[in-house]
């Protein structure tokens, strides 16, 4: 997967749930900064457990975030 693709899915999909950053990383028990990293494509890879998180926190499965 590309960097640019898991930021485009997970900011749309954060937005479409109307989260700031800020709710999804207190739901996802990670930093705001971690967040915002993965959406401008700064952070790559996240590791499957934070994409479990991020997937749950946003109520979607965790390959909506891989596809």
């Amino acid at each position: 997967m590309s960097r640019r693709r898991l930021s485009q899915v997970l900011r749309t999909l954060r937005t479409g749930k109307g989260l700031t950053q800020v709710q999804l990383a207190t739901k996802a028990k990670v930093t705001q900064a971690y967040v915002a990293k993965l959406e401008s494509g700064a952070k790559t890879n996240p590791s499957l457990e934070i994409l479990k998180r991020l997937a749950k926190a946003l109520g979607v499965a965790v390959t909506e975030l891989l596809e």
